[in-house]
């Protein structure tokens, strides 16, 4: 059974850091590109960064660029998203996601899914 496990989530000042963590369990890590989606409320769940097999390719929307970054200890079995310069507009629940094969930034070509940790970002 594939788990995902988040974490790393909280209340944090605008211009803040934080970084969130996900424990992945069940799959064959290394073979498994990984990426974070956030949802805030009442809004559809957007995609934030994807890595792939190796942690050689990275990708991400133009909204955090140069203030986000995935990465990803295949030993660890874990994946990655630190988050800088953090703005209200980045609260929302953060879910990370793993699917076989390269990066994507698609939600439906995302096979497993975590269960979210909570980012609050006050102003």
């Amino acid at each position: 059974q594939v788990q995902l496990v988040e974490s790393g989530g909280g209340l944090v000042q605008a211009g803040g850091s934080l970084r969130l963590s996900c424990a992945a369990s069940g799959l064959t890590f290394s073979r498994y590109a990984m990426g974070w989606f956030r949802q805030a409320s009442g809004k559809e769940r957007e995609f934030v960064a994807a890595i792939n097999w190796s942690g050689s390719g990275t990708i991400y929307p133009d909204f955090v660029k140069g203030r986000f970054t995935i990465s990803r200890d295949n030993a660890k079995n874990t994946v990655y998203l630190l988050m800088n310069s953090l703005k209200p507009e980045d609260t929302g629940i953060y879910y990370c996601t793993g699917r076989w094969g390269s990066t994507s930034s698609r939600l439906e070509e995302y096979a497993y899914w975590g269960q979210g940790t909570q980012v609050t970002v006050s102003s």
